[in-house]
Formats: structure tokens, C-alpha cells, sequence
């Protein structure tokens, strides 16, 4: 079993005062591994090298740049954006991008995001090229697979993207991802996870746990 990768500078923790979260977007892309299904999701290696969460498995995605514009628009061209500068895939942005959730870095991070996932359908006949800078490695998989795999060690998975994985498993191809993602009025809640215990033995909780801290 592989071990999980050591902590980016970036994933320290702080225990002062909590800082500003990030905006920040990110792109599930799915196709479906032939007619009718299986459901694949596109997921990149993070460069052993990366500030912030080396060597593990992620969507596409990053900060928000000025130049994006503000709101879901603006948030919609970050995630276009970041998936051609990561995986040299460029989709047009009249193709829907559907909020799938939204989730907030715990404040005891000391680099923290306010993050959109959204879903889009991968072009046809993509293909995927790692920049091999920030993303050295890219995967088609399956949502069980790569779950599957996480709880093996075999990929390193950080919480945020394994629950959204858990969250596509259910479907069994692209458009009923797609589809339940538009009908799903939660997608654009935060869902700010908190980190409780202390050094030792610590846990993350969410939102309507029995244990998490008003």
C-alpha cells in the first residue's frame, strides 16, 4: 500500500487568524467509456514539485484570474481556462458547465479556497495533454475505480474531491450525471468542512454531523 505524499508548503496548518479563501473553479469532465455508460471522469497527477497538494490525484481546476470576469461566468471561464493550460483540452464556453457543489478549505489550512466544482461533457475524441509542469500524469477512470483505488493507497485522493466522486457513482452515464447535477438545488450550497480533535487524532466533519461545531 502506497503511502499518502507529504504536505505541500501550502497545506500548513494555521492556527492564528483564518485566512481570505481563494476563488477558485474546477472542471469534473466525463465521458462515458462507451454507449450508455460507464461514466469516466478525467483526473491529473499533481507535479511532485507543486506548492500545494504534490503528487496527489485532482480535477482540473485553480484560482480565478482577473481576467476571468466575476460571478459563475467568471468562475465558468476559470475552469475552461485551467483545463486547457492543464490538460490541453479547450472547450468552447458556450458548452454547459453545470455546478455540481461548492466547498471551503477548512480555516485551519493555511491556504484556503472557496472552490466550484462543475461537470461538463469531454469533447469528442479528446485528447489529454499533462503540461507537465503543475500535472505530470492524466487517468480516465471511473468514479468506483478511483474510489476503490484511494481506499487501496494506490491514488492519493485529498476529502473534497473523494466526496465528489462518491457523489457521481450513482450515475451510471454522462447525461444522468449531467442531468441530476442541474436538478440538485444544494449544488451551489458551501460546504465548509471543519477539522476537530487535536494533533493526534483529528477528523474532518461537515455540515449537518452530529459534531460539528456551531
Amino acid at each position: 500500500m502506497n503511502s499518502f505524499p507529504e504536505a505541500g508548503p501550502g497545506e500548513a496548518i494555521n492556527l492564528g487568524r483564518p485566512a481570505e479563501p481563494r476563488p477558485a473553479a474546477t472542471i469534473v469532465l466525463l465521458r462515458d467509456r462507451q454507449e450508455g455508460g460507464p461514466l469516466e471522469v478525467l483526473m491529473l497527477k499533481r507535479s511532485a514539485e507543486s506548492h500545494f497538494m504534490p503528487n496527489v490525484w485532482v480535477f482540473p481546476g485553480g484560482s480565478l484570474d482577473p481576467e476571468d470576469g466575476e460571478g459563475l461566468d467568471g468562475l465558468r471561464t476559470c475552469a475552461a481556462r485551467e483545463l486547457e493550460e492543464e490538460a490541453g483540452i479547450r472547450i468552447d464556453l458556450s458548452t454547459e458547465l453545470i455546478p455540481l457543489a461548492r466547498w471551503v478549505t477548512p480555516e485551519v489550512v493555511k491556504t484556503r479556497f472557496d472552490t466550484w466544482f462543475f461537470l461538463a461533457r469531454a469533447p469528442e475524441g479528446v485528447v489529454v495533454k499533462p503540461d507537465n509542469f503543475e500535472m505530470t500524469e492524466a487517468l480516465w477512470v471511473t468514479p468506483t475505480d478511483a474510489l476503490a483505488a484511494s481506499e487501496a493507497g494506490d491514488m492519493a485522493i485529498v476529502f473534497p474531491t473523494l466526496k465528489q466522486l462518491e457523489a457521481l457513482v450513482p450515475a451510471a452515464h454522462t447525461e444522468e450525471a449531467l442531468r441530476h447535477a442541474a436538478a440538485d438545488p444544494n449544488a451551489s450550497k458551501v460546504v465548509l468542512p471543519k477539522v476537530i480533535g487535536d494533533e493526534k487524532n483529528h477528523r474532518v466533519v461537515l455540515p449537518g454531523d452530529d459534531d460539528y461545531p456551531d
